[in-house]
Parts: structure tokens; sequence; C-alpha cells
């Protein structure tokens, strides 16, 4: 039941578990895009080299995890994708205009004023000299943050989403875990934990609506 502020009592209090990339983001595909074309690189050259050249899904396994800082991958990334590229800050240029998800953090920030508990799961991208969450304002909105780069884990490992159960301290059958990417849901299933995938923002946030009983209101 709800108190008379509206907020949810223990008893149906609920956890919120959020990706940050592609869910408290828009999808980033078109600003790399653009990114690369203002850097004389070919418009898929950042995905090609994150995700096909086997150097460079090294490094970014590397980061992840916090095996290697964003720095020192600045520098290796900045390499294979063309010796003309800076590798000053990379990783920051090529995030810096990737825009919020208003309707998602919106329906983030409802859910915690019913008093739902708000943890963050996200396979890190670096946090020095950029951090995204900061950069997107929404760091001091979660009760608990689980980074891969801090933990030494990523999703999907099993152990990742444990931990953030732990730490959320409820059980798992009243959380619910939202990912743009479908291979990080199978984990959380396992668990017992609801899964919501983003495959378009609007859609997944009328799904969370009618599962924390809440409304997202932009602001003005």
């Amino acid at each position: 039941m709800l108190h008379s502020n509206g907020a949810a009592s223990k008893s149906d209090q609920q956890a919120l578990i959020l990706d940050f990339a592609g869910v408290l983001t828009a999808s980033p595909i078109d600003t790399h895009r653009a990114w690369c074309v203002s850097e004389g690189l070919e418009p898929g050259a950042w995905r090609a080299t994150l995700n096909d050249h086997p150097d460079g899904r090294r490094l970014y396994a590397a980061l992840e995890v916090g095996e290697i800082g964003q720095a020192e991958w600045n520098e290796g990334t900045a390499a294979l994708l063309g010796e003309h590229v800076d590798p000053v800050n990379l990783m920051g240029r090529a995030w810096a205009d990737v825009p919020p998800a208003r309707r998602m953090v919106a329906l983030a920030r409802a859910a915690r004023a019913a008093g739902h508990r708000l943890a963050l799961l996200s396979n890190s991208f670096g946090l020095d000299p950029f951090n995204p969450y900061e950069h997107v304002g929404i760091w001091d909105l979660f009760d608990v943050h689980v980074v891969s780069e801090l933990e030494g884990l990523a999703k999907p490992d099993p152990a990742i989403y444990r931990l953030a159960l732990e730490r959320i301290g409820l059980p798992a059958e009243r959380c619910v875990f939202v990912d743009d990417h479908a291979v990080n849901l199978p984990p959380a299933a396992a668990l017992g934990i609801s899964t919501v995938h983003v495959t378009d923002e609007d859609a997944a946030v009328a799904e969370l609506e009618a599962l924390l009983g809440v409304t997202a209101v932009l602001a003005a």
C-alpha cells in the first residue's frame, strides 16, 4: 500500500536497477557517427574499433573491469582509430554530446519519490578524466552504485547481479532490472529479477510505470 504522502510502504517497496548508456542516455550511435566525421574518420569507425578490432575489444574489456584506466584506454584506442586522432580526453569528446534519456530519468525520479530504491548497475567506460555519470547528472539519484570498473566485474557475469542485490537489500522478486543489451538480461532473470529490455525509451518507460505504479513527469 501507499502511505498518505504517496510513498511505498516497506512491504511494497521495490528496487529499480538501471543500466546507464542506452537506458539513462539516448542511444549513442548517431552521436558517435557524427563525432567520427568531425574527427576526419569514417562514420562507423568508433563502433568498428571498439567492437570489431581485436585490440579495440581487448582494451575496452580491460577498461570495463578496471584493469586499465580511461587515460590509458584513450591512448591505446586513439592509436587504433588513426594516427591523427588526439588521445586527450578521447572518451569524453566522443560522449560529450550524447543526450540524457529525459523520460527515463523522469521515471527514475518518480520511482524514488514513491519510496522505491534505485540502483545503478553499469558496465563502466571510465571515470577519469571524463565521468559520464556526473556529466549526465544522475549519480546522486541512486541509493546504490554498482559500476564494473570499481568492482572488477562486468555484466553479464552473474556475480555482479548478486552484488547489486546484496547492496539493495531487497529480494530479487521485488527488483526490476533495465538494460538495452539483451545479453545482460538472462543472468538477472535467473536470480528472479524482473527484466525490461530497452529498445524504445517511451515503450520501456510505459512498461516501468505499470510495474512500479508511478508516472514519469518531465520537468517544464
